[in-house]
């Protein structure tokens, strides 16, 4: 039997990330599926604890735990504090990642490096861990972007990071055949974090919120939602791409 069905315990959910707007919003909606959750967080310790404390204070069960997603010693040691103190790991949320925009004509090939140290050698250190770590009934899920197929101009040095955690995700989702676990990738559209929305006037906010036919942005909460439903009760949704983004693509 696996771990999806067993109740005498809590499922455990490590959020790389947790401390950033759509990993705070996965951390809490996990919390309220029943999860015990790691926040995880690469250099805001206090963002992370706080998020941990708002947890405990509802009644739920959170720690945090740090390290930068590209360096495999730092989350081996994450997986490993995770494991010791929340007894296992069911569910990875990898939501940990960079954006840099710029045409590539102009491209700081230094700020290329950076993005895809922790997009893409992110990606692999933490779905590696996920891969040996989790527990039957478990699910991966990393973190895409909708632009790997809207192709707005500055976005390509950050979409091609992105777009090579989609092929990660699909070809690890057949190499786990036969251990009962899910990896899946959520590709989000526009979503109104603190972060997509600094440095844009009303005016873009406005152009990227009418772009969908539903007429607006997302919301942390609407990418949680998907997240929860991959976490969960999800088990025959194995090797996707999950474009919540409103039907703008």
């Amino acid at each position: 039997m696996s771990n999806t069905d067993t109740s005498a315990t809590p499922r455990v959910a490590l959020v790389t990330g947790g401390s950033g707007g759509i990993g705070h919003a996965i951390v809490q909606r996990l919390t309220a599926d029943g999860f015990a959750v790691a926040v995880h967080y690469a250099g805001n310790a206090q963002r992370a604890q706080d998020i941990v404390d708002e947890v405990v204070a509802g009644g739920g069960r959170a720690i945090a735990v740090g390290g930068d997603v590209a360096d495999e010693n730092a989350m081996a040691a994450a997986f490993d504090a995770v494991e010791t103190e929340l007894g296992g790991i069911d569910v990875v949320v990898n939501t940990a990642g960079i954006m840099i925009l710029s045409p590539v004509a102009s491209l700081d090939l230094a700020d290329l490096d950076r993005m895809h140290r922790t997009n893409i050698r992110g990606s692999f250190v933490v779905s590696r861990l996920a891969a040996n770590r989790l527990r039957g009934g478990g699910a991966l899920i990393n973190v895409s972007t909708s632009q790997t197929r809207l192709q707005h101009p500055t976005y390509a040095p950050y979409a091609a990071s992105k777009a090579a955690v989609e092929a990660l995700t699909l070809i690890l989702a057949r190499e786990l055949r036969g251990k009962d676990i899910t990896v899946n990738a959520i590709a989000p559209g526009p979503t109104a974090t603190a972060l997509f929305l600094e440095g844009k006037d009303q005016q873009t906010i406005d152009r990227l919120a009418s772009l969908p036919p539903l007429e607006r942005l997302g919301t942390p909460d609407d990418i949680a939602e998907v997240a929860a439903f991959l976490a969960g009760p999800a088990r025959w949704i194995n090797g996707q791409v999950i474009f919540p983004n409103g039907g703008i693509a």
